[in-house]
């Protein structure tokens, strides 16, 4: 299924994301996870693509895998940072002979250790690029793209921002989704803007729960990095551990997603940084044991 038919039902879609494992303990508890959580019944997850194309083949392998292994539908991530157009018709061309028809077009961060993008000469300088590419070459395929609701890291002005987003979405983005974020108004102001730039896509609200003191640090350091609410830092100061920091985090996020469900959201994407403990503490605070109750 396609999420754009997924996101045309009148019920808001939950959907969790994954990154691929590079260690073969790592795949084991990835897909255990993975099991904890499709009792829930996702609308649909994504798996994650590494700076440069770093994890191609990792990223490949895994939306393949939960492809052929579950029922799920599965999106994968793809940037076009250090890719020509050759490999990614290469790319594409592959993800369509295993009938993953489903884009999360990025831009995409350098590889590690750059400081900027160097692109090919035959290459993409935009995700607005890419997503052009791909409803050419590849139509059936379903195209979504990132927006920033606390603003891009790399266009600090808003109004050029929204621009940019709306050249995604004109060149044929199906969907947005959002980064993560910790204040609700910020998504919403970010959805009004939206709106007022004629951006009549659905837009996906991002939500990931701290889990411990350095987490929200790493968080913070991000190149988008999250905005923490002095609400959430005073909660986290009262912890007097990383269990209570967790607690926290999953109340908090907990209320994000009551207060975005009551205001109609269109779907709800959650970072599972690979872990099902905090998504299944989300539902259990919700009262409720899978996504089609949280739908009602």
């Amino acid at each position: 299924m396609q999420v754009k038919d997924i996101l045309a039902r009148q019920q808001p879609s939950f959907s969790f994301e994954f990154f691929p494992p590079k260690t073969d303990d790592g795949w084991d508890k990835l897909f255990e996870n993975i099991a904890q959580l499709m009792p829930l019944k996702p609308a649909y997850v994504s798996v994650t693509y590494g700076a440069g194309g770093s994890t191609r083949e990792y990223t490949h392998n895994l939306v393949v895998r939960i492809k052929k292994e579950t029922d799920l539908t599965v999106v994968s991530h793809l940037t076009c940072v250090g890719h020509s157009k050759d490999e990614m018709r290469m790319i594409l061309d592959r993800y369509c002979q295993n009938e993953i028809e489903n884009i999360l077009a990025l831009r995409g961060d350098p590889p590690k250790g750059q400081a900027a993008v160097t692109q090919p000469l035959d290459g993409f300088s935009h995700a607005a690029d890419l997503v052009g590419f791909i409803k050419k070459y590849f139509p059936s395929i379903c195209v979504g793209v990132a927006g920033f609701p606390e603003g891009h890291p790399g266009t600090p002005n808003r109004l050029l921002e929204i621009d940019y987003l709306k050249a995604k979405v004109d060149a044929g983005a199906d969907y947005i989704v959002a980064q993560l974020f910790f204040e609700n108004r910020d998504f919403y102001d970010f959805c009004e803007r939206c709106e007022l730039a004629g951006i009549r896509v659905p837009i996906i609200a991002g939500i990931m729960p701290i889990t411990c003191r350095q987490g929200m640090v790493r968080m913070a350091e991000l190149a988008a990095g999250s905005r923490i609410p002095a609400r959430l830092l005073k909660a986290v100061g009262r912890a007097d551990n990383d269990e209570y920091v967790a607690k926290v985090g999953v109340h908090w996020a907990t209320e994000q997603v009551r207060d975005l469900i009551d205001n109609e959201v269109r779907g709800i994407h959650f970072y599972t940084l690979n872990n099902s403990k905090e998504t299944l503490q989300i539902y259990e605070s919700l009262g409720v044991r899978d996504s089609e109750q949280l739908s009602s």
